[in-house]
């Protein structure tokens, strides 16, 4: 795989979580002005949970302190991680050196966090996150190794 298909294939991955992100903040203020908690407990009883156990009680009360002005505080954060994500996807398709830096910048700040949780613990999603995330970070510090040799060749002649 040439670098070129790699980062595009990074900038794909990258616009998907961005266009994700901005469904979901648009799913958020499909919310407002409306009663919350009563459509969790639509939602629990039409996947034939129990609410009165514990994930689908802890969802039925987080939806009841749902305010409109935390559904906006959501969504226009939503809006601000899908544009940076968006824009990365941009600036990675159109090979911008800037973008790489940004790829690794925003993925490495990550795995801090990424490798605490696996130590609270570890599950199949945490590891696979972390994984995809490290494969990122270190693909595109590559990709900017490989950029800046060439960069050196080109000046040296």
């Amino acid at each position: 795989m040439t670098s070129s298909s790699g980062i595009r294939i990074v900038a794909a991955f990258e616009a998907a979580k961005g266009c994700l992100v901005l469904l979901a903040g648009f799913g958020l203020l499909a919310l407002v002005h409306h009663d919350a908690q009563a459509m969790a407990e639509q939602l629990v009883r039409r996947f034939h949970l129990n609410p009165a156990s514990h994930y689908p009680r802890i969802f039925i009360d987080a939806a009841g302190a749902v305010t409109d002005s935390r559904l906006w505080l959501l969504a226009s954060t939503a809006l601000g991680y899908a544009a940076a994500r968006i824009t990365e996807a941009y600036g990675l398709w159109r090979e911008r050196r800037w973008a790489e830096w940004f790829a690794v910048a925003t993925g490495a700040i990550y795995l801090p966090i990424e490798v605490y949780e696996l130590f609270h613990r570890v599950t199949w999603a945490k590891v696979s996150l972390l994984v995809v995330n490290v494969a990122i970070v270190a693909y595109m510090s590559y990709a900017l190794w490989q950029t800046r040799q060439r960069d050196k060749k080109g000046l040296a002649r």
